[in-house]
């Protein structure tokens, strides 16, 4: 049991409270509960189509509300994505957020990034400090970009399928450093995540989503323990219900 799973503070970092949002006047995602509290890392996982995406995006500002209500530090927000990231949320999506004609360091600097805080997550960017972000490998790249978010020092952070086209043996650094900072720092974490056992490793608490909706949560223990009854179901786009998935 991690310290964030042993003893929970009364108020969330970040909240969703029937939270609803979408594309065009079309609700994607409806009547979302979610919380991450201090020092506490929560998985989000779900078939593609299920609107994990969506909902980060909502949680992070880049798409309005269309019902319920975001709580950021106990009060409800409307502000838009840079207002939050001003606030202490850090957002990586899945594209990777490196300039590629910058070095290293340079790509630290930015956005006033700890560069120190950076490399003591990521000392294997030491040596790369003077090299172009474009030179780099993937999970290099992805290191860089990981590092650069966390190194500001955020309050919340939000990551989208930080694993993609990535190896395992880098999937396991990156999640490491992730609960690290959870684990120093106090930062609350929310990440979307396909790589369920990997997650499950370092993850406090787990949502499932489904067409949209939550349709499970409980501790990394729980939710996995569950999985062979509903991972067809939920995590390769099946139905139950004979529903499809969308987003």
């Amino acid at each position: 049991m991690t310290p964030a799973s042993a003893a929970m503070p009364a108020t969330p970092l970040l909240e969703a409270r029937g939270l609803s949002a979408g594309y065009h006047d079309q609700a994607v995602v409806r009547d979302l509960a979610i919380e991450v509290r201090p020092g506490e890392v929560v998985g989000l996982l779900g078939a593609n189509g299920a609107g994990k995406t969506t909902t980060l995006l909502a949680l992070a500002g880049e798409l309005p509300a269309m019902g319920g209500e975001v709580r950021l530090y106990g009060s409800p927000t409307r502000a838009p994505l840079y207002a939050r990231a001003a606030a202490g949320v850090a957002f990586v999506p899945e594209e990777r957020s490196v300039f590629m004609q910058l070095t290293v360091h340079e790509n630290l600097r930015l956005g006033r990034t700890g560069v120190a805080a950076a490399l003591d997550l990521f000392p294997e960017l030491r040596p790369l400090l003077g090299r172009l972000g474009g030179l780099l490998s993937g999970g290099e790249q992805q290191m860089l970009t990981l590092g650069r978010a966390l190194g500001r020092g955020p309050r919340v952070f939000l990551g989208d399928e930080l694993s993609h086209g990535l190896a395992p043996l880098v999937v396991r650094r990156l999640l490491d450093a992730v609960r690290k900072a959870a684990d120093t720092s106090g930062v609350g974490v929310l990440l979307v995540e396909q790589h369920v056992q990997q997650l499950a490793r370092i993850a406090d608490r787990i949502y499932v989503m489904q067409r949209g909706r939550i349709v499970m949560s409980g501790s990394s223990a729980e939710v996995v323990a569950s999985f062979a009854g509903i991972e067809d179901a939920y995590l390769t786009g099946g139905d139950a219900h004979g529903v499809e998935a969308h987003d």
